[in-house]
């Protein structure tokens, strides 16, 4: 029997070990040649040499990508993307003479993936090859903004949505850094719950970011003050619209001029056990959340609103974990399920919030402020977030995309979309 040297087995570790390195080289200069095309797209927003170019670009579409002539497309792909690529060429060509003195010949793949889009654009600025042209594909929306990677529909948004956001080409890596990865200004935000504690931070944080509010609250004599704005005499203004319980579909038309709809409504029971408390708890916290679900999926009617409108739902971190007050825990954890089995077909995003203990009338024992937590909500969500955990429990973190991840690919298996 041959007896296999340790020196043969160091070897094979160290060849593994190299190639290793140098995959994860290659991986990352792919990566670095992308951030440079974002960089480049960015300053083509706002560095005045390159405006004109850029502008270009963008009146090269209509709104349903199609192209407004095929001389200003070819224009713009000579003007715009061609120097763009020679960019992205030129700047990785010399970061890869850099890791090749450190013996990482792999980081020139990030100079032949670049040279790749150079081809591309010539060709394209030809008018040949268009079908490369991914992003811009003619027709109508089909699919949700992807959050990984870039598809038609987040990059439409850039377009026709806001053109100082969604940046990114390929990968959403530098709008998550910057927060372009959603805009929030000038959308037209309803939140329930208004009155509350979470209701009126949430009003004062996406106010600052420019939206426009609507607070949607079953207190008829709530009273809504944001103060003056920065560098203006005038108050913000916000829309103030009472609603009752189970009569939700009376604001079924007002939803259609919606951009996101924030539900944030809840009751706690504490302690109590009783039918009454059964009922009130899985009516507020449960299914009232779900009939508003329902009255603004039916206002996605449009290619654009895959786009552009979205839910946001407060099912708090007692989906995984106890908040010492059982209906609350049960009626809560209902709604999180039902919101994880609607997002399988939902037309449009649906984002969850999974907050964590902060004070509030319904938690006066709540260890973090709502102005925080807030803050925090629309910091992620302008990363792109689709599950936003705010919470001072590490366990959150772990235990939430585990039961989410488990939850979803159950529901996947054993339930079908019906026609």
């Amino acid at each position: 029997m041959q007896v296999i040297s340790r020196e043969y087995i160091e070897a094979i570790a160290s060849n593994i070990n190299a190639y290793g390195g140098q995959t994860l080289a290659a991986i990352a200069s792919v990566l670095i040649a992308e951030i440079l095309r974002d960089c480049y797209h960015i300053a083509g927003h706002y560095w005045k040499p390159l405006q004109p170019w850029h502008n270009l670009h963008h009146k090269a579409y209509r709104a349903d990508l199609s192209k407004v002539s095929m001389e200003i497309y070819r224009q713009a792909e000579l003007f715009n993307d061609v120097p763009e690529a020679i960019f992205m060429v030129s700047a990785s060509a010399a970061i890869a003479g850099i890791g090749y003195g450190y013996g990482l010949w792999a980081m020139a793949f990030g100079c032949i993936y670049a040279l790749g889009f150079l081809i591309m654009a010539l060709a394209r600025s030809q008018g040949w090859l268009l079908a490369t042209d991914i992003t811009h594909k003619e027709g109508a929306l089909v699919q949700l903004p992807s959050q990984w990677t870039v598809n038609r529909t987040y990059h439409w948004r850039h377009h026709f949505d806001r053109g100082e956001a969604y940046f990114c080409s390929t990968f959403t890596l530098v709008d998550q850094i910057l927060g372009t990865a959603l805009s929030l200004k000038g959308k037209n935000i309803a939140i329930t719950g208004a009155s509350g504690s979470m209701g009126r931070a949430l009003i004062a944080q996406l106010s600052k970011r420019g939206a426009k509010m609507i607070a949607l609250t079953s207190s008829p004599n709530a009273v809504f003050n944001l103060g003056d704005t920065e560098g203006s005499t005038k108050k913000k203004e916000i829309e103030v619209i009472c609603w009752q319980m189970g009569k939700e579909s009376e604001l079924r038309d007002r939803l259609q001029k919606v951009d996101i709809l924030i539900l944030n409504h809840g009751v706690n029971v504490r302690a109590a056990r009783d039918s009454q408390s059964i009922y009130q708890s899985y009516e507020v916290n449960t299914f009232s959340v779900a009939r508003w679900m329902d009255l603004f999926l039916e206002t996605v009617t449009e290619s654009k609103h895959i786009a552009t409108k979205e839910i946001w739902v407060n099912t708090s971190e007692a989906e995984v974990n106890p908040a010492l007050s059982p209906l609350y825990e049960m009626s809560k954890r209902a709604i999180g399920d039902l919101v994880t089995l609607r997002r399988l077909d939902a037309p449009c995003t649906i984002r969850k919030l999974i907050l964590g203990p902060f004070k509030s009338e319904l938690n006066p024992y709540g260890i973090m402020s709502a102005s925080f937590v807030a803050w925090a909500i629309a910091f992620l969500a302008q990363r792109g977030f689709r599950n936003i955990i705010v919470t001072i429990n590490p366990l959150t973190f772990i235990l939430y995309p585990i039961k989410e991840f488990m939850r979803s690919l159950y529901f996947r298996i054993f339930s079908r979309r019906q026609n």
